[in-house]
C-alpha cells in the first residue's frame, strides 16, 4: 500500500488532518487502534477556541456546530464563597464554543467516510521505520494480518501512549513532565445545566467545576485524591459535595439525575520536545497533556493540525519545506504558552495537600488581585479563549 501521507491516530486530531488533506487533493490512509464505536464513546472535551471551530468550518463540519454550538462570552470563578465573572466579550471581543469532542469526533469521521477517505480501524500499527530516508513505512495489523503502508510522511496523532513518539531516539526526545497529586471526578447527566456559563469553584473541600455539554446535559466535576476511586462515589455522594464546593446561591440552581458516565482523570502537564523528526510529525496528546483547568487540550491539538496541515499542502503543492521546517517550533511557542496557562489556573483554583498557610494567602492574594485588576482579568480572557496563531 501507498500514499503520501498516513495518520496514526483516528481520534479528532487524525480525522482533521485525514479532512483537510483529502480537501486539498493529498492522498491520506488513517490507521486507528481501536473500533469506530469506541473511538465516538470516548467522553473528553467540550469547550472549542474559534482556532477549533474556524477549522471545522474549513473542513467542512461546521453544520451542526452552528446549529448546537453553545456560545460562551464569560466564564465564573467562585473563590470560597468570593464570586468574579470573567467577561471575554468585553476584555478581548472574543467568546468560546461549547461543542462536545464526540460531537467534533462524529463530524469529521461522518465526513471522511463520505468523501472516502481510506481508514482502517482496529489497525494497531506496530513498526516504523525510514523515518530519516526517501519514504516511511508503517506495518499493522488488520483483520488478523500484517500488512506495510509506504508513505512520504507520517503524522502521530495517537495520543500520550502511542507508538509515534516512541519511534523517535532518546538520545533526541526531551520531555517535561509535571503530575498533579489529585485527578478529576467527571460526571455526566440529562440534567439542565445550572448557569448559562461554566462555574469554576476553589473551596476548602477541593476544585469544582459546573461545565455542561448541551442545553440538557451537563458534565460537573470535583477534585478527587488519586488514591480514590469511581466505586467509593456514587450519585448521591457526587451531588451532594459538587453542590457543597460549587457554593449555595449555585447549588440552589444544581439539578440531580443518575449519572450516564462517570470516570476519574489524573491531571498532568507534559510535554514532548521537539515534535518532528525527519519524516515523522507528532500531534495532539503524542506531543503534549495538559489539565483541563484551562480547556486546552484539544484546542492545542487543533492549532498543531492547522500548523501541520499547511506544511503538507504547501509542501505538496508548491514543493516548499519551510513550514515543514518551523512545525515543531512553531507548535511548541503555542503549547509552552498554553502549558503554563493551564498550570496557572490549576494552581489557583486546587487545593494542593502539601500547601502550608503561607500558600494559601498566597492563592487568595492571586484571586485578589485577579477580582481587583482588569489588565489581570484581560490577561486570562485572551489566554482562555486563545491565544492568536
Amino acid at each position: 500500500m501507498r500514499t503520501q501521507v498516513g495518520i496514526i491516530g483516528g481520534g479528532p486530531s487524525g480525522l482533521l488532518l485525514a479532512r483537510l488533506l483529502s480537501l486539498a487533493g493529498i492522498r491520506v490512509v488513517l490507521l486507528e487502534r481501536q473500533s469506530p464505536g469506541y473511538v465516538l464513546g470516548r467522553i473528553r472535551a467540550g469547550i472549542l477556541e474559534t482556532i477549533a471551530t474556524d477549522l471545522l468550518r474549513e473542513a467542512g463540519c461546521g453544520t451542526r456546530l452552528d446549529a448546537e454550538g453553545l456560545v460562551h462570552d464569560g466564564t465564573f470563578i467562585n473563590f470560597q464563597g468570593d464570586g468574579l465573572r470573567i467577561d471575554f466579550k468585553d476584555l478581548v471581543g472574543r467568546h468560546v464554543t461549547v461543542y462536545g469532542q464526540t460531537e467534533v469526533t462524529r463530524d469529521l469521521m461522518d465526513a471522511n467516510t463520505a468523501a472516502g477517505v481510506e481508514a482502517f480501524y482496529e489497525a494497531p500499527v506496530t513498526r516504523i521505520e525510514g523515518l530519516q530516508g526517501d519514504r516511511v513505512r508503517l506495518t499493522f495489523t488488520h483483520g488478523g494480518a500484517e500488512k506495510v503502508l509506504e508513505c512520504g510522511f507520517v503524522a502521530a496523532c495517537d495520543g500520550y501512549h502511542g507508538v509515534g513518539r516512541a519511534a523517535i531516539p532518546a538520545s533526541v526526545l526531551k520531555t517535561y513532565e509535571r503530575v498533579y497529586p489529585f485527578g478529576w471526578l467527571g460526571v455526566l447527566a440529562d440534567v439542565p445545566p445550572c448557569a448559562h456559563e461554566l462555574v469554576y469553584a476553589n473551596h476548602r473541600n477541593g476544585f469544582a467545576l459546573a461545565s455542561m455539554r448541551s442545553p440538557t446535559r451537563v458534565r460537573g466535576y470535583i477534585q478527587v485524591p488519586l488514591h480514590e476511586t469511581v466505586d467509593d462515589w456514587s450519585d448521591e455522594r457526587f451531588w451532594a459535595e459538587y453542590k457543597t464546593r460549587l457554593g449555595p446561591e449555585t447549588a440552589k440552581a444544581v439539578a440531580t439525575g443518575p449519572s450516564i458516565e462517570k470516570s476519574i482523570a489524573p491531571l498532568r502537564s507534559f510535554v514532548a520536545e521537539p515534535m518532528r523528526y525527519g519524516r515523522l510529525f507528532l500531534a495532539g496528546d503524542a506531543a503534549h497533556i495538559v489539565p483541563p483547568t484551562g480547556a486546552k487540550g484539544l484546542n492545542l491539538a487543533a492549532s498543531d493540525i492547522r500548523y501541520l496541515s499547511r506544511a503538507l499542502i504547501a509542501h505538496y503543492a508548491n514543493n516548499s519545506h519551510d513550514l515543514i521546517e518551523r512545525y515543531s517550533a512553531d507548535c511548541l511557542a503555542r503549547v509552552w504558552k498554553a502549558t503554563r496557562f493551564s498550570w496557572w489556573m490549576t494552581t489557583l483554583l486546587h487545593r494542593f495537600p502539601e500547601t502550608d498557610a503561607f500558600g494559601h494567602g498566597l492563592q487568595r492574594t492571586e484571586f485578589d488581585y485577579l477580582k481587583s485588576s482588569r489588565a489581570a482579568q484581560t490577561v486570562l480572557a485572551e489566554n482562555y479563549v486563545g491565544l492568536p496563531i
